[in-house]
């Protein structure tokens, strides 16, 4: 089972980035990890309603002049990096 999956949604206020963890119980620590990012605006951790399998979302909001295709990008190889970190200690 991977780790994570991550998802832009683009609502009409402003477009988010949805990140699901396979162990909820990491929510706060990655919410700590990517607040080093200048280019998101806020992080919240969000309760996921619908057919997600997570119950709980860090949903991740971006200020206006940020790229959200490359915004993704950065941070699921941050992610990604995270997670081998945490494996290998």
């Amino acid at each position: 089972m991977l780790p994570f999956r991550s998802e832009i949604r683009n609502s009409p206020t402003q477009p988010t980035i949805k990140i699901f963890l396979s162990d909820e119980s990491l929510d706060a620590r990655v919410k700590t990890h990517l607040a080093h990012f200048k280019e998101i605006d806020a992080i919240e951790i969000c309760e996921s309603i619908g057919q997600n399998r997570a119950c709980e979302s860090i949903t991740i909001f971006l200020k206006d002049d940020a790229d959200i295709n490359k915004m993704k990008t950065s941070i699921d190889s941050s992610l990604w990096w995270y997670f081998e970190e945490d494996l290998v200690d």
